[in-house]
């Protein structure tokens, strides 16, 4: 008989159900507030434990703890990394990811930790999924730009609208195939570019490895579009790791390859080719069976290479890698000796990075001279394994220049021609209109001025699959200086008088002290910039008078209280020892490198500060990332320095919550320095900046589709460019953009916009900007001067914007902690009466 009523009944089951909720409510609760005591006690470790088991039992808690459990996760990881516990990090990310798989702001900072730590593919990777969570998510975003420098560098852009070379290469290539050479690896294929004009040319088997994750799965999605990922197989692989036949069936015919850098062998060519003819390669053409079949024999396009040289003298390079200031901000620099950066071709340099750095000669400010003819340093046949092996064991070889013109010597000036076949020749030269760098070898002996009738010995060798240019000595009238000796070093000595004057003209100094020091390059410049240190001379030396007047007044019986001074400046910096006074300021800089703690007691020594008034910040402070602190628990600051523009152009990222800090930690009537920043920029139509940005169609890729994923890596902010000598068209004056005031937050603002008048017609494709620094409202000097060592940058626009001149552009200017984004929208039908609140013109004096 059925139930009659409907009321169900209370099963053991469902009874246990409901204490097993009340079990599970009650230990979400205690957890939540066991995470919240920890947390007030700050132990974020065991916090962070308790939100997870109360998040992963109470799911539906999550947006509620969202805030808590990211602040938490946040210092507990902090910690983590400061104790080296890096996967305990990593676990902890992982965790927080699978409770919360679609929060950006969690999925950002990991890829901030694994960015700092050196893994660029996987932080690129985090960055771009956080902005397809929130494609608006400035934080990611400026992230994901960051990175992507480093991911597809530069040099991919240009050499993609290289037309030119791309279609040199599509001509050997066809060459070859239709020759014979069936079976194809392009090593280092980058985009695939290569490897697909082998195809097109009818190779009936093509392979390509790339080491980089991000250019292999972009050149994966390259052949997907291009209709060959079914016929070029790519492996994600360095050739040396390649084998036959896990990677590839059988020794192929025909490498191409362009793992070649300014300096010829920097990339590691040799030692790639060298693996290839042994192990990848079908042997080379047998000279004795002259007929045998391109199919049957292993060859390499480029065949081989020519280098060039020449010695210049050009100011640019010489104030990057020698000290030419004798004195900054009234401090005597010679205390130091001789002061020199990492690139060095010397055999006994230990410190030096590579033996060459890279600069384009043709865009280098102030230009260039050329001291001697061009001359030929090497050639070498990459057909040829024997010479290949043999390059690194070559004798030394020694080169006499002569001296044509009259100068300074600053630099080795080094290209090459590429010999992809017998018909086809690739030159990176400072003439040719190519993508090209040269490769630059400076000369840091300060015995280097050279007359017509010289000869400069250049010392020739390959070490370490470097090419190695040295200028060893200068020969005059028979006699030999030796240019890297502490004192030259006079051989085949003659009468007194003749010696006398050649030493006289080789710049000798028999008083010069002994020790040397190493800097970056771009430290060295900024120690060579004068203007700079002597303006903040004076501006410190106006604040110092203040402060003594208002102490005196207020201390006028007891001894005066030390003027506290810090200097935060990011690596090398003589501005606290520009800031002392001897017996009132106490000077405290942040340096954290020996050798430059070094240099700064030698040079207090050699200008007779005391040795007590100069201390090392960091050995005070317990936390190297809490830099801003008081200088003592009942002190304030006087003066703090924070270095606000990086070389490259930008704004220093947490510039402005370093500055609200520091305004809290100064006493009345202190400063920071600089107390204002001023961003000025124009109007630019420049074709280098969009193909340095962006790959321009599939014209200059010969027909195939790779801007749209290439591109995908465009960065809208071009740094390291200096306007003077960027081919480009001013169409508008400068103007002022945006300000910073560092003393006074409530004058800042978040964006703005600016009208700016186009006094030439064209096409604006960039705003270029640089810097007014404001040191007091007196002293400033600005980055784009001659004696700048600060670079400029621009905002290249996405879409290049017609105008006519006499119009007006409007500029909708956003600064979002240290990144500068600006939308340029053409304002139609306005004349110059219609027009209110337009843009000054920047005098040359602002």
């Amino acid at each position: 008989m059925p139930n009659a009523t409907t009321r169900p009944k209370r099963t053991r089951r469902h009874r246990r159900a409901q204490r097993e909720d009340a079990v599970r409510n009650e230990l979400v609760s205690r957890s939540l507030e066991s995470a919240q005591q920890c947390l007030f006690s700050q132990d974020y470790g065991t916090a962070f434990v308790h939100y997870l088991l109360a998040l992963n039992l109470a799911p539906a808690l999550k947006d509620f703890a969202n805030e808590s459990f990211r602040f938490t996760l946040f210092k507990w990881t902090d910690e983590l990394d400061s104790l080296g516990r890096i996967q305990d990090l990593f676990n902890c990310y992982e965790q927080a990811m699978e409770l919360f798989p679609g929060d950006e702001v969690i999925v950002n900072s990991m890829g901030e930790h694994l960015f700092r730590m050196g893994f660029r593919d996987e932080a690129a990777g985090h960055f771009y999924k956080a902005l397809k969570l929130r494609p608006d998510f400035p934080e990611a975003k400026e992230n994901f730009y960051r990175v992507a420098n480093w991911l597809v560098e530069r040099w991919h852009f240009l050499m993609l609208n290289d037309h030119g070379r791309n279609h040199k290469y599509q001509l050997a290539i066809k060459k070859a195939v239709e020759g014979g050479c069936s079976s194809v690896l392009d090593i280092g294929t980058g985009t695939g570019i290569l490897g697909m004009c082998a195809k097109m040319a009818g190779a009936a088997e093509v392979y390509a490895c790339e080491l980089s994750k991000t250019m292999y799965e972009l050149a994966c999605e390259v052949l997907s579009a291009n209709g060959m990922a079914d016929s070029i197989k790519i492996v994600h692989l360095k050739s040396l790791d390649m084998k036959i036949p896990k990677d590839i069936p059988n020794r192929v015919s025909l490498v191409v390859t362009e793992t070649v850098d300014a300096g010829l062998f920097g990339e590691g060519i040799i030692e790639t080719l060298i693996h290839a003819w042994k192990h990848l390669l079908l042997p080379p053409p047998n000279t004795q069976q002259p007929l045998s079949s391109p199919s049957q024999t292993g060859r390499v396009i480029p065949a081989g290479a020519t280098v060039f040289g020449v010695a210049v003298q050009c100011r640019e390079i010489r104030r990057q890698h020698r000290l030419c200031a004798s004195s900054v901000g009234g401090l005597d620099l010679s205390a130091v000796g001789q002061i020199y950066s990492p690139v060095s071709c010397l055999a006994d340099t230990e410190d030096s990075t590579e033996p060459y750095t890279t600069e384009r000669l043709s865009r280098l400010r102030g230009g260039y001279i050329q001291l001697t003819q061009p001359f030929t340093a090497l050639d070498i046949d990459f057909n040829n394994v024997q010479e290949l092996e043999g390059l690194c064991s070559r004798e030394m070889m020694q080169l006499r220049l002569c001296v044509t013109q009259e100068g300074v010597l600053d630099a080795l000036a080094v290209w090459f021609q590429l010999h992809l076949d017998q018909d086809n020749h690739l030159s990176t030269g400072p003439q040719e209109d190519t993508c090209w760098e040269q490769a630059i070898y400076p000369i840091q002996s300060p015995f280097n001025t050279v007359k017509c009738g010289d000869e400069i010995l250049v010392e020739v060798s390959c070490k370490d699959s470097y090419l190695r240019l040295c200028c060893a000595a200068i020969i005059r009238d028979g006699h030999t200086f030796r240019l890297y000796n502490a004192t030259p070093k006079i051989l085949n000595a003659n009468p007194e008088a003749e010696l006398c004057s050649a030493l006289a003209g080789l710049q000798t100094n028999q008083e010069k002290p002994s020790c040397a020091f190493m800097l970056e390059s771009a430290e060295i410049a900024l120690l060579n910039n004068t203007a700079y240190h002597n303006s903040f001379q004076r501006a410190m030396s106006k604040l110092l008078v203040s402060l003594k007047s208002t102490r005196r007044s207020q201390q006028s019986d007891t001894e005066l209280d030390p003027i506290y001074v810090l200097d935060v400046s990011e690596g090398f910096s003589v501005l606290s020892l520009i800031a002392i006074s001897p017996g009132l300021v106490q000077a405290y800089s942040s340096v954290e490198k020996e050798h430059h703690q070094s240099m700064l007691r030698l040079l207090a020594k050699g200008n007779g500060v005391l040795e007590s008034t100069l201390e090392f910040w960091l050995s005070h402070v317990e936390d190297d990332s809490a830099v801003l602190q008081r200088p003592a628990t009942e002190k304030l600051w006087s003066a703090i320095i924070l270095d606000c523009i990086e070389t490259c152009g930008l704004i220093r990222q947490k510039l402005l919550e370093k500055a609200t800090l520091a305004r809290c930690l100064l006493e009345d009537g202190g400063q920071i320095f600089p107390e204002r920043i001023v961003i000025h920029g124009m109007l630019v139509e420049s074709d280098t900046l969009l193909r340095e940005s962006a790959v321009q169609g599939t014209e200059p890729t010969l027909g195939f589709n790779i801007a749209p994923f290439i591109n995908q890596f465009t960065v809208p902010v071009h740094v390291f460019l200096d306007l003077s000598t960027l081919e480009c068209t001013h169409l508008s004056e400068a103007v002022e953009l945006f300000a910073l005031d560092l003393m006074n937050s409530t004058a800042n603002y978040t964006d703005r916009e600016v009208k700016v008048r186009v006094n030439t017609s064209g096409k604006v494709t960039a705003i270029a900007f640089w810097y007014q620094i404001h040191l007091d409202s007196e002293q400033s000097v600005s980055t784009f001067s001659e004696d700048s060592h600060w670079k400029q940058a621009a905002v290249v626009l996405q879409q290049p914007l017609t105008v006519s001149r006499g119009e007006w552009v409007k500029l909708s200017i956003q600064l979002h902690k240290s990144s500068i984004s600006i939308i340029a929208v053409k304002e139609e039908g306005l004349g110059a009466d219609d027009v209110i609140g337009e843009a000054e013109p920047v005098t040359s004096d602002s």
